[in-house]
């Protein structure tokens, strides 16, 4: 057994448990570029039946900034995007669909065309990249003999193919998606499902995320240590905050 010091407390730790958007890659390049493409080719399509859709409403929608040509930015970590699962991100701009005057059904179909065409341009471009430090950081684990794993909001299909994309895949043991469990973020099931598979104790995991979400799926599931990466004053839940791996890289781990 491992123990790890995460600048909290000295704690005989087994595992960790990571985020994968916004933690271990950058949220806004991948996301962007997706959120992007969909939204594009959603206004074409409801231009195409003569139907308008509300610039000024796209924020709104997941939660996304977007600069002066209406490409995204940046993100709310409180937002659908940030937090939701795949199944709810579609419902909401379905939604939308729907308030612009398309039938519920035609919204759903028009949404499913829009999200099959932004994961061919997704599949080949890869617009991803992991955040600084983060290779590291996984590196120093994996030395130390800690076990490490994903949980994360996405389909594990999808998060497989992201990590293999970056190329550190081979550091977990387990990836487990929302569409492994009943009940996504913030519930504990997906932590509690990757913990059993890993064969550790959730009490001796830390969790490393980027959102509230991320630290109530902990706290429910009795984590012994909850880590936020990103804007200390965003992120209300965590037992410590940091702005970058940077942070995390003193870790001093004692076998």
């Amino acid at each position: 057994m491992s123990e790890l010091n995460l600048g909290i407390s000295s704690t005989p730790i087994e595992a960790i448990l990571f985020d994968k958007d916004g933690t271990l890659l950058d949220f806004t390049v991948m996301w962007g570029f997706w959120t992007d493409c969909i939204m594009e080719n959603f206004r074409e399509e409801l231009a195409a039946r003569g139907l308008l859709f509300a610039e000024e409403e796209v924020p709104q929608i997941w939660g996304t900034f977007h600069d002066e040509q209406g490409r995204m930015n940046g993100y709310d970590v409180r937002g659908p995007l940030a937090m939701g699962t795949m199944e709810e991100v579609y419902a909401v701009l379905t939604w939308h669909g729907y308030r612009a005057g398309l039938s519920w059904a035609e919204a759903k179909m028009i949404v499913r065309e829009c999200l099959l065409q932004a994961e061919y341009a997704m599949n080949k471009v890869r617009p991803v990249q992991p955040l600084p430090g983060v290779r590291e950081f996984l590196e120093q684990c994996r030395d130390k003999g800690l076990k490490m794993g994903v949980v994360t909001a996405d389909d594990t299909e999808s998060a497989l193919r992201h990590l293999q994309w970056m190329g550190i895949d081979s550091f977990f043991t387990v990836v487990v998606g929302t569409d492994q469990v009943g009940r996504g973020k913030p519930f504990p099931d997906m932590l509690m499902l990757a913990c059993e598979r890993m064969g550790v104790s959730v009490n001796r995991s830390v969790v490393i995320g980027d959102t509230d979400g991320d630290m109530e799926m902990a706290r429910a599931a009795r984590a012994a240590w909850k880590i936020a990466v990103g804007d200390p004053a965003q992120i209300q839940l965590s037992d410590r905050t940091v702005r970058s791996f940077h942070e995390l890289l003193e870790v001093r781990v004692t076998r």
